[in-house]
């Protein structure tokens, strides 16, 4: 596909909102769409105020607005507050990219159930929420975008990733199955696989494994291009985006196998 073809994909947003905007992914996502439509009004959401709000002072330009919405994502509520509040303030949300979420690394029974419920809140509820939310307005109206981060984990068995891999494989299977209904109308839908990237993340995570040989030979990423990959996707209609490279093993059938058995084992 020619780069003139790719843009007649893409339309520049009014309204875009970004969730888990104090991470190096989401804050590279946000700048991204920041570069690629500048005169786009961005709302920033994390539980980190104070961090989103930084990172909206750095995107705020002549004709483009940006502001930062403190919120933690763990609740149905605070959810819908968000994007209640945001459309209040800025209209229709054209573009979403769901980024919030976090990861724990415990074999199954030993991670609070507490903690396990809030983690598949905050990593598939609450996304599917709000692209629940915003769909039917962008499938009218015939233009929008998602993009949703999924992760490897979602597609490949790893230890210790029971919730974190059942949050991210059904963020992924919803996103994917989105956007082919969206797509004929209008709206892109991008699910992003990540593997290791650098990021505060996976640095816990890696902690969390212990930092073994395995760990210590996973090739990472950098968000800043893996955001401009995916703002890429999203310009050309693409659907998935997977990076770094060697990943896309991960989407062979003996990889979730494979992975159980050699991967890491989990913090107990």
């Amino acid at each position: 596909m020619s780069v003139v073809d790719a843009r007649r994909h893409w339309r520049a947003p009014a309204h875009v909102l970004v969730t888990g905007t104090s991470g190096a992914i989401g804050g590279a996502l946000a700048r991204e769409v920041r570069a690629r439509a500048p005169g786009a009004s961005l709302t920033l959401v994390d539980r980190d105020e104070e961090g989103s709000r930084r990172l909206a002072d750095e995107l705020r330009v002549p004709g483009g607005e940006a502001e930062a919405l403190g919120c933690d994502l763990g609740s149905m509520e605070a959810t819908a507050r968000v994007l209640t509040e945001a459309e209040r303030a800025r209209g229709p949300v054209t573009g979403l990219v769901n980024c919030a979420g976090f990861m724990e690394v415990r074999h199954f029974e030993t991670l609070p159930w507490e903690r396990a419920e809030a983690l598949l809140m905050v990593d598939l509820v609450s996304p599917l929420r709000l692209m629940h939310a915003c769909a039917p307005a962008m499938a009218a109206a015939g233009r929008g975008f998602v993009v949703n981060v999924a992760s490897m984990a979602g597609l490949v068995s790893l230890r210790g990733c029971a919730f974190y891999g059942a949050a991210k494989a059904g963020l992924g299977m919803a996103s994917e199955i989105a956007g082919a209904e969206l797509r004929p109308r209008g709206v892109d839908v991008v699910t992003l696989y990540p593997g290791a990237i650098r990021s505060a993340l996976e640095d816990k995570a890696r902690d969390q494994y212990g930092r073994g040989l395995a760990s210590r030979l996973m090739p990472t990423g950098c968000p800043d291009e893996l955001a401009r990959l995916t703002l890429s996707a999203v310009e050309a209609g693409r659907a998935r985006v997977i990076y770094p490279r060697f990943y896309r093993v991960g989407a062979l059938p003996l990889a979730g196998r494979l992975a159980l058995r050699i991967g890491p084992p989990a913090v107990a």
